[in-house]
């Protein structure tokens, strides 16, 4: 108790509240000294910290520190399991191959290295790989697992397979936009480089 009573003492002597209401404090004594404030001296020194006490801006209590790339381990784990799952899955040839292509689109992004690094730093990209990791793609084959037992059951309307293969071509082309939009920031930065050493060696 005395320790946390102590502590919580030397966090107020060193708080924004008590550097500035010292300050005006200081500045009340000046005026004691020259003789403005008379007798009632302590009263215009306690007035002057309280003052200064109040309009001094609160403190801030920085964020707690998220580092992307631990959000970027987790998802590589779920990633593993998306794939067990769906290879567990007989799927029909037209949305097998698609799917295979958008896995290999995913395992690129998410492999450690560099581009992670580069997926990392983009939280957009981020929430749309984890999205279609996540959801997007377990509910795809999971709708077309149940609706092919219902068709099995009252055949008609339009096949299982065709929504399947329409999804996740839909996925895949939000990876691919994802992809060229982490090159396209990659493709940047290297200009800026380069235009970084024009004018240094202008310079």
């Amino acid at each position: 108790m005395a320790t946390s009573r102590a502590t919580g003492v030397l966090r107020y002597l060193e708080s924004r509240k008590n550097l500035a209401g010292s300050a005006c404090g200081v500045a009340g004594l000046a005026l004691t000294l020259a003789g403005v404030a008379g007798a009632y001296w302590p009263v215009v020194v306690a007035g002057l910290y309280g003052a200064g006490a109040l309009i001094a801006p609160p403190e801030r209590t920085a964020p707690p520190p998220f580092d992307p790339r631990e959000e970027l381990g987790v998802l590589r784990e779920d990633f593993g399991r998306l794939r067990g799952y769906v290879g567990g899955v007989e799927l029909p040839p037209g949305a097998g191959e698609v799917l295979a292509e958008l896995l290999e689109l995913y395992g690129a992004l998410l492999e450690p290295g560099w581009v992670a690094e580069v997926l990392a730093a983009g939280p957009e990209a981020v929430h749309a790989v984890s999205r279609g990791v996540r959801r997007d793609v377990p509910e795809s084959v999971d709708a077309y697992n149940r609706t092919r037992w219902w068709s099995r059951m009252a055949p008609g309307g339009e096949s299982p397979e065709r929504h399947l293969e329409r999804q996740l071509g839909l996925l895949r082309e939000e990876a691919r936009r994802v992809t060229a939009g982490l090159h396209e920031v990659e493709a940047r930065r290297q200009q800026t480089h380069t235009t970084y050493l024009e004018e240094r060696e202008r310079s």
